[in-house]
């Protein structure tokens, strides 16, 4: 048993059981990618949510956070990170941090990443809980239309938010031969959209199914 010590909650053999049957759920959902699997039984999502909830960490459902915002459906991460086919090494580029869930999962993956939040609460908490796990990518707090021009180019981005439109400014920062997921649509309903950039900059898309996220905004608060 973990016992973390600025938490009042650990990680126990319990919590370990109800991740082993969140993965088989996922699997039975259509989750094939033994890492993305690994990566989502190696977190420990109860800490990354309110304590009211814990009790409900290992449901395939979302909850709300801080900010109005949620933490992702434990699918929803799966699928797009399957969907991403991250390697060890990728350079990710993650526009919206939230709770940093969704980051750990992309840091177990062996991915190099930056990720970047518009709520000043949320991007606080995400600096303060995420290092205490063992777990360190590089925070920014920002607009994430607008990106982190300057570190791109990025050989992944996932987009943990409803765009209203293919964020432009992201696709620029994505390297030739990279990918990007992104659900895109309004706020009732988005469409998991999945971009690959050619080695000639020409881009191809493909939808995978519909989705309901926050909606991405612009500035920051």
């Amino acid at each position: 048993m973990i016992i973390l010590r600025d938490f009042c909650m650990e990680d126990s053999f319990l919590h370990k059981g109800l991740r082993r049957k969140l993965v088989e759920e996922l699997r039975e959902k259509g989750i094939t990618n033994t890492r993305v699997l690994n990566a989502i039984s190696s977190v420990p999502r109860h800490l990354f949510m309110d304590s009211g909830f814990v009790h409900f960490a290992y449901k395939d459902k979302a909850f709300p956070i801080a900010a109005n915002q949620t933490i992702s459906q434990p699918y929803t991460v799966a699928f797009q990170s399957q969907m991403l086919d991250i390697k060890s090494g990728d350079k990710v580029l993650e526009i919206g941090t939230g709770s940093g869930y969704q980051a750990a999962v992309l840091l177990e993956l062996g991915a190099k990443v930056f990720t970047i939040e518009r709520h000043k609460i949320l991007s606080v908490g995400a600096q303060t809980l995420l290092p205490k796990l063992g777990y360190r990518p590089r925070f920014f707090y920002g607009d994430g239309f607008k990106g982190l021009p300057t570190y791109a180019p990025f050989d992944k981005i996932i987009v943990t938010a409803g765009a209203p439109e293919m964020p432009e400014k992201l696709v620029e920062q994505l390297k030739p031969g990279g990918q990007m997921i992104v659900p895109i649509g309004g706020e009732d309903k988005q469409i998991m959209t999945h971009l690959k950039k050619h080695d000639d900059n020409q881009c191809e898309c493909s939808e995978h199914g519909a989705f309901l996220f926050v909606p991405m905004l612009k500035g920051k608060s």
